[in-house]
């Protein structure tokens, strides 16, 4: 039998992803906002982090942040992003140079969501959330950010 921490990376799509899917995500974060206000918008943001990864979520609480850099590499390779992972003693340094999501909606969108960026930053805060691990994200440019997994001390 498979221990629950052993189960393969669950979101490992290999499907074109439509890039369009990133427009729709910061039109509706913008509606949200406007109509329910920002406390609505980081709830949905919380239950992405803790619901939609909750596989991810598991392996954090289980103390293995191995699949969560999987995820990342998965992710930013499949969407051709510019970043690079570099892993020491002490963190795992995402380091997003040119995040193609941000870029694409910069290109197609009116305006992008002063609020884009909050659904990795909230995202990863309630993912990290009661784990032995903090995700810190920093957003170091326009569609350029670092995120950093620690564990807490």
């Amino acid at each position: 039998m498979t221990k629950k921490d052993d189960r393969p990376l669950r979101y490992n799509d290999d499907g074109n992803v439509h890039m369009d899917f990133h427009v729709a995500t910061n039109t509706t974060i913008d509606f949200i906002i406007e109509r329910f206000g920002m406390e609505a918008m980081d709830q949905i943001f919380e239950r992405v982090g803790k619901d939609v990864y909750a596989n991810l979520r598991e392996h954090l609480m289980n103390g293995n942040s191995a699949e969560l850099v999987k995820h990342w590499r998965h992710f930013f390779d499949r969407e051709n992003a510019e970043y690079s992972i570099e892993i020491t003693d002490d963190a795992i340094i995402l380091i997003v140079n040119k995040c193609t999501a941000y870029e694409h909606v910069q290109k197609t969108a009116p305006k992008i969501s002063k609020f884009f960026c909050d659904q990795t930053i909230k995202t990863n805060a309630a993912l990290a959330e009661g784990t032995p691990f903090t995700i810190d994200t920093e957003i170091t440019a326009p569609g350029s950010c670092r995120q950093i997994i620690r564990r807490r001390t």
